[in-house]
């Protein structure tokens, strides 16, 4: 009787093993990316590293009240997760908006080529996935979160390297390995999201006088003819030996103060498609530049998130052995 009572209620093997290889991508850092306090200043050469980070891409607006209510949690979320995810967010060109950068627009148009039905503000996608809507949605996006860092086994490897040169901020790709992805149908991509952007005056703002993460900057080397298939919001671009793979740059404004520098890998958008539901990048590593909470608090709430995902999956666990 008591052997077949432990029968029952022994946990079952696979979620066993599915709590503790989350419990792995939360406590092991994935990419090598860097976060400098803004506090100090910009000195010396930093490089970036890895490929594992995930991208999830926010539609915001100023004017929109439940996005200016959930913005500072979502930098929080950012510096809980450390380099597993990137938060880009993309405000759009309404004639409303306080910020309408032509970059933005951009990313927002490609994101309406696999998701025609994007327009709701906040909306997050989660890699290409599905989107969610509304400050509400949140716990579907870090299930989304999860769901892709299990099922990401391998990654394009980036690296890129920034420094501050004549007063002027240059990056630069110093290596890539697609690792087998996106053969003949891909693209190297600079993404520029301005950290504290203040919003002018004279437009509706129902939140605090600054927003965070707003992407004012894109430039894309397409790796099949080594050029440049877009750019926009960075003072320069180029490629050097005709190739992105190791002379793709950019050089960003002077005046940008705080900011994160997303690489991506991802595809072109000829070859973007609503019918495809395959991941659109293949690897993510982000570089940032901005105050910087203590590290004790990201440490708890990095506590707070492992507790509360093993005990999601043992709970789980144990109402199937009821049932």
């Amino acid at each position: 009787m008591a052997k077949r009572w432990m029968r029952q209620k022994i946990l079952p093997i696979p979620n066993l093993i599915l709590a503790i290889v989350v419990f792995i991508l939360l406590t092991t850092p994935s990419s090598s990316a860097v976060v400098i306090d803004a506090a100090n200043e910009l000195e010396g050469t930093y490089e970036a590293s890895g490929g594992r980070t995930i991208l999830v891409e926010e539609l915001s607006a100023t004017w929109c009240s439940s996005c200016s209510e959930i913005d500072p949690y979502l930098m929080e979320v950012a510096d809980s997760h450390g380099s597993r995810i990137s938060i880009v967010t993309y405000h759009p060109s309404d004639d409303v908006d306080a910020f309408q950068p032509e970059a933005s627009q951009h990313r927002i148009d490609r994101l309406k080529i696999t998701h025609p039905e994007i327009g709701s503000t906040p909306s997050f996608v989660v890699d290409g996935g599905k989107i969610r809507v509304g400050p509400e949605s949140w716990p579907d996006v870090q299930k989304d979160i999860l769901t892709k860092e299990v099922n990401n086994p391998n990654p394009s490897e980036l690296n890129f390297e920034i420094q501050r040169i004549n007063g002027s901020i240059e990056a630069s790709i110093k290596g890539f390995n697609p690792q087998g992805n996106g053969d003949n149908i891909s693209q190297l991509t600079f993404m520029l999201a301005e950290h504290s952007v203040k919003v002018p005056n004279g437009f509706a703002n129902p939140g605090e006088s600054t927003r965070d993460r707003v992407v004012t900057g894109v430039a894309e080397c397409n790796l099949q003819n080594n050029s440049i298939g877009y750019s926009n919001g960075f003072s320069n671009v180029i490629i050097n030996d005709d190739s992105c793979t190791s002379g793709f740059s950019v050089t960003l404004d002077e005046d940008i103060s705080q900011f994160s520098l997303v690489l991506v890998h991802e595809r072109v958008v000829e070859n973007l498609t609503t019918l495809d539901t395959s991941a659109n990048t293949y690897g993510v590593v982000e570089f940032s530049y901005r105050d910087v909470e203590s590290s004790e608090s990201w440490n708890n709430l990095m506590i707070i998130l492992i507790g509360f995902t093993i005990i999601g999956f043992l709970w789980h666990s144990y109402q199937k052995t009821k049932n």
